[in-house]
Formats: C-alpha cells, sequence, structure tokens
C-alpha cells in the first residue's frame, strides 16, 4: 500500500509545530547538528590554518554531519521496518515531522504582522529581527514588512518544500540529511572571513540541494497567488543566491510590491537591486502573503498526496 508518510509529518507538523514544552525538555534536532558545526568551527578552523586546509576541514565537517545526521536517519527507518513491517510509516513519519516548519514560520510571521497591524512598531522590530539577519532598529513600517515577507518566501523553501522534497525522494535520511546542511549553511556557510574557507563546502552543498525546490517553491506560490509569472522569470537572478531569489521574486510579482533593495547589516547599507516593480510592502500585502504562503502549503499537501499514490 502507499504509505502516506509525508502527509502524516505535515499533519503533525501543522497541528503542533514543534511544541514549546517539548523545545525546553528536549531541545531540537537541529541543536545538536548545531553542537556538532559549531564544535568543529572551533577546532578546526584556526587562523593559524592555511587556507587550504580549512578548505579540507570544512569538506571535513560537512562530511562528519552528513553521515551523523543520515546515517543515524538511515539505521532509525531502517530499524523500524525491521520492527514493525508495513505500519513502520507511522514511526517514520514521527521522526520526519521535526524537520518541517510550517506552523512555526506562520507563527513568527503572524507575530510580526499583528504587532505591525497594532501600530507598535519597535515591537514589530524585534519580532522580525527573530527571523531576518538584517539591522531592523531603524526600519520604518515598509521596511519591517519587506523583511517579513522576504523571509516569508524563502523559508516556504528551506522550512518546507525542501524537506518534504528529500523525504519523497530520500526518505527519512533525506530529510534529515538536508536539514544538518541547511543547518551548516546559515551558520558558517558565509562568504566573509573567518568563514569563508571553512564554510565553503556547506554553502555549495546547500545551494545543490535547494537548486530543485527553490524553483518548485517560486511554481506554488504563483500558482497560489495566481499571478507573479513576469516578475518570477525577470526578476530571480537579481538576488545573490542562486536558489531565493526563485521564491522573493514569484512572492514580489504575486503580491505587486518591491522586495529586497537596499539592506543594513552591522550598520552598513548593501546596495542590493530591486525585485519586482510594484508598490511599497504594508500590513495589506503582509495580509496577502500570509494567504499565498496557506495556500502554497495546501498545495503542498496536494504535492506529496499525489506523489505518495502515484508510488
Amino acid at each position: 500500500m502507499a504509505e502516506p508518510i509525508a502527509l502524516l509529518a505535515l499533519a503533525l507538523d501543522a497541528a503542533c509545530g514543534w511544541p514549546e514544552g517539548l523545545y525546553r525538555r528536549i531541545g531540537h534536532p537541529v541543536g545538536a547538528f548545531a553542537r556538532l558545526i559549531n564544535g568543529c568551527e572551533a577546532r578546526w578552523n584556526g587562523k593559524s590554518r592555511r587556507e587550504t586546509a580549512r578548505h579540507m576541514l570544512g569538506v571535513a565537517t560537512l562530511l562528519l554531519l552528513l553521515l551523523a545526521s543520515g546515517g543515524t536517519a538511515f539505521l532509525l527507518e531502517q530499524a523500524a521496518r525491521a520492527l514493525l513491517g508495513q505500519w513502520a510509516w507511522p514511526l517514520i513519519a514521527l521522526a520526519a515531522w521535526p524537520a518541517l516548519a510550517q506552523r512555526s514560520l506562520h507563527s513568527h510571521y503572524r507575530e510580526v504582522q499583528t504587532t505591525l497591524e497594532q501600530g507598535n512598531l519597535p515591537l514589530a522590530r524585534a519580532a522580525v529581527g527573530m527571523i531576518v539577519g538584517r539591522d531592523t532598529a531603524v526600519l520604518d513600517e515598509s521596511g519591517v514588512a519587506r523583511a517579513a515577507i522576504e523571509s516569508l518566501a524563502e523559508s516556504f523553501c528551506d522550512g518546507i518544500v525542501a524537506p518534504l522534497f528529500w523525504l519523497l525522494v530520500l526518505g527519512l535520511p533525506g530529510v534529515w540529511a538536508y536539514k544538518a546542511v541547511n543547518t551548516a549553511d546559515s551558520l558558517i556557510g558565509h562568504p566573509e572571513e573567518p568563514l569563508r574557507a571553512f564554510g565553503w563546502a556547506s554553502a555549495r552543498a546547500d545551494d545543490l540541494l535547494n537548486l530543485l525546490p527553490a524553483r518548485l517553491s517560486a511554481l506554488l506560490i504563483c500558482c497560489a497567488g495566481m499571478r507573479g509569472w513576469r516578475v518570477l522569470w525577470r526578476d530571480h537572478s537579481r538576488h545573490a543566491s542562486p536558489n531565493a531569489g526563485w521564491p522573493e521574486a514569484a512572492m514580489a510579482g504575486a503580491l505587486d510590491v518591491r522586495l529586497a533593495g537596499p539592506i543594513r547589516y552591522d550598520s552598513v547599507l548593501v546596495p542590493k537591486p530591486w525585485i519586482g516593480d510594484g508598490g511599497k510592502a504594508d500590513c495589506g500585502a503582509m495580509q496577502r502573503g500570509r494567504v499565498i504562503y496557506l495556500r502554497a502549503c495546501a498545495l503542498c499537501w496536494l504535492l506529496a498526496g499525489g506523489v505518495q499514490w502515484l508510488l
């Protein structure tokens, strides 16, 4: 019979997210990846090492991370099937559930939207600062809305579509290997020193694993918004990332707003190009973006159900 592993994992995530009580007691699996990555970086990325050595040790860190994540997931999946046979799939879905982020992404985004609608700009800046890396202390209402919408679009890929894609393609090892690589990219995959050489392998691996999911995310956003195709094809390459520009351009086109543009990091203004040619982002755009996000998540459910039915 077809095993609805992905559908059950999506349902658990939509219903529960990752409960705060569970997080306080045992943390989250991504936290274990972060500890491993930070430990390797502290030990192997010393300034005294040559750049070539740091490149190789960064590759070693990535391989160790893949072995720990994908290997553990593979053993768990095989043990479940050996013990439970055809009824192993609920346990596998339970193990895949924490890799998805539908509910948590919606909750963080909704908090920014609510505080902005209430006119509490300082609190909205603080809330959006929890999900973006730019300076938020001086953002106006449009800047906060723009940052939140960009994060929603990019995280739709990183937190939902890509994990779901690799769960469908490679099962439990695939989804956790992806989450490990994505965590490594966020922690050490930076082009600046002292992480440039050490994090190079993790950044490139993340680019590769997101290649198809990013484009699929963009298609789902345009389908959910029933528009945005022109801006998607025209502007996706304006982003520095080979992948993040796809869902951001799709969302900009679907909402008819401008995203990206000049952004401050550590008090330095970075003159990024604009994506989209519509108006400024605002509370209304945030609400429309939330609706598009929910529709796109529903399309993910349909896609997962269709793939698992065919298999």
